[in-house]
Order: structure tokens, then sequence, then C-alpha cells
């Protein structure tokens, strides 16, 4: 084991661009692991425990924007530091647990093939025409009433959801780990996370403000970037075009109530040559018509593009934060 110890940190490639490749190999062959053993769960569940203890809607507006305040400080930080003290521990135990048990966890705080498999199984079951069908998995996937949706505005919310998550679940948390390692991507996820439970309008107004607030934050950067590889991937792919996604993107990216989120909807919607609408909210791409069930493949295609340029990017970011701290 000392001979394979040496070895390891005798590599010229730092151990993080290993586990960065091994985490993407892991999502790729088996998806999300179970949720008693996935870590995203565990924070979901002390977030809901922060929620519990802290005062509800009967408490005035400036101590529930208190008490979100330090909800939104304190989940991330405590599961950073125990991502910090598990990689410390495992790099003294031995490279190779390092290099394993990061891995895994890295994988665990991205996901590309359940998001591909969902949007995959909605494009499935548009395409057979069952309607109902459809729309029951929706409810699943977007945050609105899917009783009444067209099959194109159903294909439109899944490509949203491809596109929004680029940033969210892709490009966001493996810039976070190359910049500030397996610490910084639990941080993200855990601040994701806090958003998407408690960073919303009406109950959590107040509460999760400071959540929200924080998301739009640490997303101010990943989210331009995943617009600009999306872009550059457009260029490339069959069926998109680069000219309209860059032009969709710059003039539509403001009509959605994130200053993040519209701004890889835009470039999807460009680069497909379709209106993606939520219908009283906002109209990415219009006038081009409503997508098909078919343009979810091109999405789907459209990710993991992304996900390439995004881990070489990552990769790049890693190479250069090891020539300064080996």
């Amino acid at each position: 084991m000392d001979a394979l110890a040496h070895t390891l940190n005798a590599l010229p490639v730092p151990l993080d661009v290993l586990a960065l490749l091994l985490a993407l190999a892991l999502d790729l062959a088996f998806g999300e692991p179970p949720n008693r053993l996935h870590p995203t769960v565990w924070i979901g569940k002390t977030v809901a425990l922060a929620e519990r203890i802290a005062p509800g809607p009967h408490s005035s507006s400036t101590v529930q924007l208190a008490a979100g305040a330090v909800m939104a400080l304190l989940v991330p930080t405590a599961w950073a530091a125990a991502a910090w003290a598990a990689s410390f521990g495992l790099m003294q135990l031995h490279p190779l647990a390092y290099l394993v048990v990061v891995a895994a966890l890295l994988k665990t705080t991205f996901s590309v093939r359940m998001l591909h498999r969902v949007a995959a199984g909605i494009g499935r079951i548009l395409s057979s025409g069952d309607v109902d069908e459809a729309r029951r998995q929706m409810s699943a996937l977007v945050s609105r009433d899917t009783s009444q949706l067209t099959i194109g505005q159903m294909a439109a919310g899944a490509i949203e959801s491809v596109a929004e998550n680029i940033t969210d679940s892709i490009v966001g948390p493996l810039l976070a780990f190359a910049l500030f390692g397996l610490p910084g991507a639990v941080a993200y996820r855990a601040i994701n996370t806090l958003d998407s439970m408690v960073g919303y309008h009406g109950r959590y107004e107040y509460l999760g403000k400071a959540s929200a607030r924080l998301d739009d934050i640490v997303n101010l950067v990943p989210a331009r970037m995943a617009a600009l590889m999306l872009w550059l991937v457009t260029v490339a792919l069959p069926g998109m075009s680069a000219r309209r996604a860059w032009r969709i993107m710059l003039s539509h990216r403001g009509r959605t109530e994130s200053p993040n989120a519209g701004w890889t909807m835009a470039a999807m919607a460009g680069g497909l040559d379709v209106t993606l609408e939520k219908v009283g909210h906002y109209r990415l791409g219009d006038p081009s018509p409503e997508p098909l069930p078919a343009h979810i493949g091109m999405a789907t295609r459209a990710l993991y593009a992304t996900t390439v340029v995004a881990a070489a990017v990552a990769i790049g970011l890693i190479w250069l934060r090891w020539s300064f701290w080996p």
C-alpha cells in the first residue's frame, strides 16, 4: 500500500482531476445512489430540521429574516466543514481512499444521467400521445399547474428544466469543486438545496429570503459561464443555431424572475429555435414555435456536450490551483 500511495502522490496529475473524472464515470454508469445514502438528501433533512427550529410565520418579518440569514450561513458552512474534515482525513489515511471516496461524494453534488433520463422519459411519453401521463410526470419536474398544459408546453417545461439545471446540477458544482475542492462542491449543493426548499415566495417569503439571495449571488458567475458553454456547443451540434442562441441569450436573458435562470434557458431556446414559455411569467425565444417532443432529445445532447466543456474547464482550473497549492 505504501508503494501505491507513493505512486499516486508522484503522478503528474492532481488527484482532484482523477476524482472529477471518476465522479463523472460513476454518474454516467450508475446515476443516483439510494436516498438513504445520498448526501443531498441528508442536507435536505438538515434544512428541514433548521426550518422546524426557526420562528414560524406568526413571528415578525424581522425575526424571520434574521433566522433565515443564520440558516443560510450555518447549513452550508457546517456541511463544508464536514467535507473538509472528510477530505483531510482521507488524504491522511491513503491517497487511494481520498480518490475513491471524494469521487463518490462529488458525484452526489451533480447529476447528468438523472437529468437526461427524466427529460427523455417525458419526451417518450409525449411522443406516444399519452398526454395525461405526461402531465402527471411533469408535475414532479416543474413548479406549475400541469393539468392544462399542451404537448408543446410540456416539451418546453422539460427543455427548460434541462437548460436551468445545466447551471445548478452540472456547471455550478463542478466549478465549485475546481476552485475549492470537495468542501466547495458540498457548500454549493447545500446553498442550492436551501434555495429549492425555502427560497421562494409565500410561506417562506422572509425565512427563505437570505437563502434565495445567496443562491442568486453564488450562481452569478456559473450561470453566465454555463450559458457561454451551451452557446459554444450549439456551434458544433447539428440542428442548432449558434447565431440565434447568442442573440436570444443576450436579448431574453432578463425575462425570468431569477437573475440567473434566464441565461441558459434563453440560450437553449435560441439554439433550438423554439419558444420556451411559462404562462404568465416569461416567453423565451418568441416568435419561434413551441417545441416538439423531438426537441427534448436535442436539448439532452446539448446537455452532454456542455458537460464535456464544463469538465474540461474544471480540470483546467484544478490544474491551475494545483500549480499554486500542490
